[in-house]
């Protein structure tokens, strides 16, 4: 057995105990492990800016119209809060999926790139997401993180620690740049229209207006957002107002309060696209939510 196997299978160890009770479960602040025994129906929530492991099977993400499938040997890189559908699409009884998703420590990435004296110039012509190589080294990090839960009274020491090495470790790999561009999301003209529509989510989407703020013409921003993101701004608006629509759900809000609170107008238009992204009209999902409570956890 070589080293990436026998990493690999220490973390799955690991991740199978911690799921004994329910599929999935954030051990550690920023981290989410979770198995799935059969293959899922899709999914939707939003993904922060964060890696994602599968350290046994395979999941499917759609992005805008985009496609990412990471596995044993590929890792999930995402660098914006972004609406996702996301699917396990290798899982059995026998060999679960056993997966990891790690939100990026934005101080300690910062810290890196400013000791290290890294090339801070921002990307504004690739996509925000993209697939990366699983090392032994990247795994094995993980692997310590988990242990520190068998020594708690040293997570507080060990943790921050650790969390640099894997940030360390993303940066120098061919996804540095992307990492780069988390860290300076304050400079990236694209990412900063972006923030501002996440915090005005629940208003209407003035496209000239979003160009201004940023310096751009109107046809030079919706090119450069759809490049980042994989879709136009009233999309991503269109999703994130139907993913906090979820979560008011989830906290027991009834749909025609969720409906008004994120931004529609029409509460037949509402449930039409909420069934239409989520496979489910609110009213059922919100029933599902209450029967099976571990679904609050979104993965």
């Amino acid at each position: 057995m070589d080293e990436f196997d026998y990493v690999r299978r220490k973390l799955i160890e690991r991740i199978l105990h911690l799921t004994e009770k329910q599929p999935v479960v954030r051990p550690l602040p920023g981290l989410t492990v979770g198995r799935r025994e059969s293959p899922t129906e899709p999914s939707t929530y939003i993904l922060p800016p964060s890696i994602c492991i599968a350290v046994q099977g395979a999941k499917r993400v759609l992005i805008g119209e985009e496609y990412y499938v990471y596995d044993v040997e590929n890792f999930l890189l995402n660098s914006f809060d972004v609406p996702v559908v996301a699917q396990v699409i290798e899982a059995s009884k026998e060999k679960p999926y056993i997966g990891m998703t790690w939100e990026i420590d934005m101080e300690i990435l910062m810290e890196i790139v400013v000791e290290q004296k890294l090339n801070t110039r921002p990307i504004t012509s690739s996509r925000g997401t993209s697939l990366g190589k699983v090392t032994h080294q990247l795994l094995d990090a993980f692997r310590r993180m988990l242990e520190l839960l068998d020594e708690p009274e040293h997570i507080s020491a060990l943790l921050p620690v650790i969390k640099k090495e894997i940030i360390y470790r993303l940066l120098v790999s061919e996804q540095g740049p992307r990492l780069i561009q988390i860290a300076l999301s304050g400079k990236n003209d694209v990412i900063t229209a972006l923030n501002y529509l996440k915090e005005h989510f629940n208003e209407s989407v003035n496209m000239k207006r979003l160009a201004e703020m940023v310096g751009m013409s109107v046809s030079t921003f919706y090119q450069n957002f759809k490049i980042l993101t994989g879709m136009t701004p009233l999309q991503y608006q269109k999703k994130l107002r139907l993913c906090e629509a979820r979560k008011l759900l989830m906290a027991g809000s009834d749909v025609t309060t969720a409906a008004y609170q994120v931004g529609y107008e029409s509460l037949s238009q509402f449930s039409r696209e909420y069934k239409r992204f989520f496979g489910v009209s609110p009213s059922q999902d919100a029933k599902k939510l209450k029967e099976e409570p571990y679904t609050r956890i979104l993965y």
